[in-house]
């Protein structure tokens, strides 16, 4: 059985990914900082019929990453689709001049070294079996920065930048880097921007490995 990592896994968007790839026949590593939160994931899963485990890592904390990946593997077989979408904090939310340099230094670890600790972690058995997709989910900030969203304005700025070159530095090994932005709220019910309407458009990405950047609904960039 092939498997998908969700590193951010949450009951919204990294369940609706999980279900949707579940019903293609992916086992489903579910990655979190609580493992209370991904074993109750996991269960529902379990409940509907999806092979699923969870896994606690802190993506500031790349070692645990590495650990979570390792172990997922091992206990459902071999990463074919790694998702990196952690749900970005608080503090990286705040206007530029009051956003401190810890405060950046901290949006780097969470938004880029982890990221990079998870491809890092996943691409060589990638590279051996010849295929993998990677999806980079961002908000809209990846795209336009905002002076009040300076965190992950400057941290999304790095991990795209990181991903774009990934993409072109591994296609040659039939690996597929793709980027979601995702502009504005996912509301819970909207049949266009919804949690399943992001686990479609995240399925048509690894199906279709066509391109790099790709938004949820359109967005105009500066």
């Amino acid at each position: 059985m092939t498997t998908i990592a969700i590193i951010g896994a949450g009951p919204g968007v990294g369940l609706a990914v999980a279900r949707r790839f579940g019903r293609e026949g992916f086992a489903v590593a579910l990655l979190s900082r609580r493992q209370t939160s991904v074993d109750e994931l996991a269960a529902t899963l379990e409940s509907e019929g999806v092979t699923a485990r969870g896994f606690a890592a802190d993506v500031r904390d790349p070692e645990s990453v590495e650990r979570a990946l390792a172990s997922a593997s091992a206990s459902l077989g071999p990463i074919e689709v790694l998702q990196y979408s952690p749900l970005p904090q608080r503090e990286f939310l705040r206007p530029v001049l009051e956003t401190s340099r810890e405060d950046f230094a901290t949006a780097l670890q969470f938004s880029l070294f982890g990221a990079m600790a998870a491809a890092q972690q996943v691409l060589e058995d990638m590279r051996s079996t010849g295929r993998g997709t990677l999806v980079f989910v961002n908000g809209g900030t990846a795209a336009r920065p905002r002076t009040d969203f300076a965190g992950t304005s400057v941290a999304f700025a790095a991990e795209s930048a990181y991903a774009r070159t990934l993409h072109d530095a591994v296609k040659q090994d039939g690996i597929h880097v793709t980027q979601l932005i995702i502009p504005g709220a996912i509301p819970a019910e909207d049949p266009e921007r919804g949690p399943a309407a992001v686990a479609d458009r995240i399925w048509q990405l690894h199906r279709d490995r066509e391109g790099f950047r790709h938004f949820l609904t359109p967005m105009d960039e500066d």
